[in-house]
């Protein structure tokens, strides 16, 4: 087994539980949303961090040699909801009938804290591969964090009025 410097796996170990609690606080969301498209776009924001987990996960083995990483990770750091989850779980709660609207302005500050975390990850980082992993989802994050900003203004109204694609929420014209 390669050695993994204690910087490197704390970053993964915390890249996973940040993937797991917003996998958990999307699906939830799909479970309150009342309109399909709604619940349809919060279970694709849901399995995009599941294959963000898997992305650690192969990071993982690969920096152990090992394909079973988990024996190296105590299951009550991994398992289990943040406070931060429950805390904004209390809030959509608290939205008395604009549940969907609060779960999209939630979700923004997931993908905010998601996208800074990263960063911040990737530039304290000496690994090169997981550098380059911490950076590409970053840009994950920030193209769900614009997706739920559309989202979010065309509920509310405000923003830009969508019709026709004028343009990609990817950047790509």
């Amino acid at each position: 087994m390669e050695e993994m410097s204690k910087q490197v796996e704390n970053a993964i170990k915390e890249a996973i539980r940040l993937e797991v609690n917003g996998r958990n606080f999307f699906n939830h969301a799909a479970e309150i949303t009342h309109n399909e498209l709604g619940k349809k776009m919060f279970r694709k924001l849901a399995a995009e961090e599941t294959k963000h987990i898997q992305a650690f996960s192969n990071l993982f083995s690969e920096i152990l040699k090992e394909t079973d990483w988990k024996k190296f990770v105590r299951d009550e750091e991994l398992k289990g909801e943040s406070t931060l989850i429950e805390k904004l779980k209390e809030r959509m709660k608290g939205a008395e009938g604009k549940s969907e609207t609060q779960a999209l302005s939630i979700g923004m500050e997931l993908e905010e804290n998601a996208i800074r975390f990263f960063q911040k990850a990737a530039e304290e980082v000496a690994d090169p591969v997981a550098k380059e992993i911490f950076l590409s989802i970053s840009e994950e994050e920030k193209f769900h964090y614009d997706l739920l900003q559309a989202q979010h203004d065309s509920l509310t109204n405000s923003g830009f009025w969508l019709d026709s694609a004028e343009f990609q929420m990817d950047g790509k014209y």
